[in-house]
């Protein structure tokens, strides 16, 4: 069966399905280039999680399995959308749980040879650096990016559409790997970030002051491992760690990493002379993170909030961008659990 090119689709009119299973939320949206985002929709799997205080991969594969389908039709019902509106399909090919990534894409892969649309693979990441662009008054290229999350922390320049560079990462625990470590630390439930903010509310801004981590040397590269660390270390200090105790170390934990984020981001903000800076993933949502960074002498964007963690939305608008700048690929399932942003091809 012949398989319409993005070219035969008649850009720039075209309905996109997009499909996110990279981790623990199968998320499922329809974007339209000229009606906007007509369905979004998101599975969350943290009850399935939350006892084992993580993900356990295989039981987030088997939950994909039974969502995605039904969450398909879901979509499809909520945007009138059938089969023949349909232009193309988007879906995370990476990074991610490589049995998770399986589904989507083969999901994706089969419904696109039934419908005969192309498929596009999306790198997860590049999703979230587009969600901001959702926005109703978007960011401008060139601009500075922070990508943080579960998995990752990611500061890019961003040129053009496709045409970044890398400036620093984390080079041990991501941001959010760390919220949820020390989430388990202090007692507290998964997903480890929203249970941190909320207890720290309640602690005392003064009584602890954590190190911010690798700000004292030039450069980029992020590492919370040892802030972990330490606050596990000022933990075991205290013989009965009470309420107000954890609360205290809750506020201190998130200061110096939204602290240390802050300096980064003004950094780069000087070194590239760019004072437009977008903020995406699952801790760009923390409340206490956006305040600090209102102290930068930069116009700061971020995605909406029921776009910062995993979700359709990101992936099928990045599909989008990816067909309308001439990305295609042939009916291989492909996925890529480990995908470096410094290997994401470039559009022509």
């Amino acid at each position: 069966m012949p398989i319409r090119t993005a070219l035969q689709c008649k850009l720039p009119a075209m309905r996109v399905l997009g499909i996110e299973t990279s981790c623990d939320e199968t998320g499922i949206a329809i974007y339209d280039d000229s009606d906007g985002m007509l369905a979004n929709l998101v599975y969350s799997q943290v009850d399935i999680h939350a006892e084992f205080g993580g993900v356990v991969p295989e039981l987030a594969s088997r939950d994909h399995i039974r969502k995605t389908l039904p969450l398909i039709q879901q979509a499809m019902q909520e945007s009138g959308s059938n089969p023949d509106d349909i232009d193309a399909i988007a879906y995370t090919a990476g990074p991610g749980l490589v049995g998770a990534l399986m589904v989507g894409a083969c999901t994706a892969k089969s419904l696109a040879m039934a419908w005969e649309v192309p498929a596009v693979g999306v790198h997860h990441m590049e999703g979230h650096l587009l969600a901001p662009l959702l926005a109703d008054e978007p960011p401008e290229y060139p601009f500075i990016a922070l990508l943080v999350s579960g998995g990752h922390t990611l500061l890019l320049q961003c040129h053009t559409f496709g045409h970044y560079e890398v400036l620093g990462e984390s080079v041990d625990d991501a941001a959010g790997e760390a919220f949820d470590k020390v989430a388990k630390m202090l007692g507290l439930a998964y997903p480890g970030g929203p249970a941190i903010e909320n207890l720290a509310v309640e602690g005392h801004q003064e009584r602890f002051r954590f190190p911010r981590p690798m700000t004292d040397r030039p450069g980029y590269q992020f590492s919370f491992s040892g802030l972990k660390t330490y606050t596990m270390n000022t933990l075991a200090s205290i013989e009965e760690p009470d309420r107000q105790d954890r609360a205290d170390i809750a506020f201190a934990f998130q200061d110096a990493v939204a602290d240390t984020i802050r300096i980064k981001c003004r950094r780069a903000i000087e070194g590239t002379r760019i004072h437009r800076l977008i903020l995406a993933g699952g801790v760009s949502a923390n409340k206490h993170l956006r305040q600090r960074l209102t102290t930068l002498n930069a116009d700061v964007h971020y995605p909406a909030l029921s776009l910062c963690t995993d979700n359709g939305a990101m992936i099928a608008f990045a599909g989008y961008q990816r067909l309308r700048h001439g990305h295609t690929e042939d009916h291989a399932v492909v996925v890529r659990p480990r995908w470096p942003m410094t290997e994401l091809a470039s559009p022509p």
